[in-house]
Parts: C-alpha cells; structure tokens; sequence
C-alpha cells in the first residue's frame, strides 16, 4: 500500500500542470531583463540637444524581475562615477522606473514614465524626465544593446 502512494505522488508531480505564461510575462520576462550597454543617448532640455559622448564612458543598465540599476563609469577619469537605481513596472510598452536609490535629492523617490521598445538585442527607452520643484524637463532618447 505504501508503494501505491509513492506512485500515485510522483505521477501526480509528473503530470503537474505548466503554467500559462501570457504575452506580458513572456515581454517581461524575456524581453527586458537583462544587462544593457547603452550605444545612444540624447537629452533634449529647452533649445538644447545633448548627445552623450560614449566614447569616454560606460553605462550599464541592469533590469531584474522587479528592481533596476545603472551605472555609467567614465573611462579617462575613474572618479567620475555615478550609479544610482530603484523599483519599475511594465505594462505593454509602458516602463515607470521609481529612482529609489540616488545621490540627487531631487531625483529620489520619483516616478519617471518612458515608452520601451525592444527589437532583438536592442531596448529603446524614450520619454520626458520631469521634476516639477526643482524646474527640470528633460526630453530622453536612450538605445541599449543587451549583453550576453
């Protein structure tokens, strides 16, 4: 008798139903997580146009299932560096990172919406970073190639 339970529990595990994963999850799961190198920058703040120069720095992007973090290490000054990180959701193409974790006062624990798209190995995240009290409105275009 106690054989018969120790079949009828294993082939109970072995028949364990697979989970459905929906669209979303498989955008989320398989998309957006991961470790990203940036390639193109540009912030766009009143008539003026920045293009990130990456030939003199390094910044990496790191999205887990729940939680993001960047770091950007400037090549020809090593002191130069910032990092900073904090929670996000996606809905469809809607990426809100909340800056948990910042050396900018103004920056901590706001909620910064972009548009996300992801075509292969390339994330492009694009939207406005505003911080009304402190008048910051800053136009973001950024492309990111996934590392493998």
């Amino acid at each position: 008798m106690k054989g018969l339970y120790i079949i009828v529990f294993l082939t109970l595990i072995a028949c364990k139903k697979e989970e459905k994963v929906t669209e979303v999850d498989k955008h989320k799961t398989n998309g957006i997580i991961g470790t990203w190198k940036m390639v193109y920058s540009e912030i766009k703040e009143g008539d003026s146009l920045q293009v990130k120069d990456l030939s003199k720095s390094e910044f990496i992007k790191i999205i887990n299932k729940t939680h993001f973090a960047y770091f950007n290490q400037n090549k020809e000054a090593p002191r130069n560096f910032y990092g900073a990180g904090g929670t996000y959701t996606l809905k469809n193409n809607k990426y809100i990172e909340t800056l948990t974790y910042a050396a900018w006062d103004a920056y901590r624990d706001k909620d910064f919406p972009f548009t996300i798209e992801i075509k292969k190995d390339t994330l492009i995240q694009y939207g406005v970073e505003e911080i009304k009290e402190a008048n910051i409105k800053k136009y973001i275009v950024e492309k990111y190639i996934k590392i493998k």
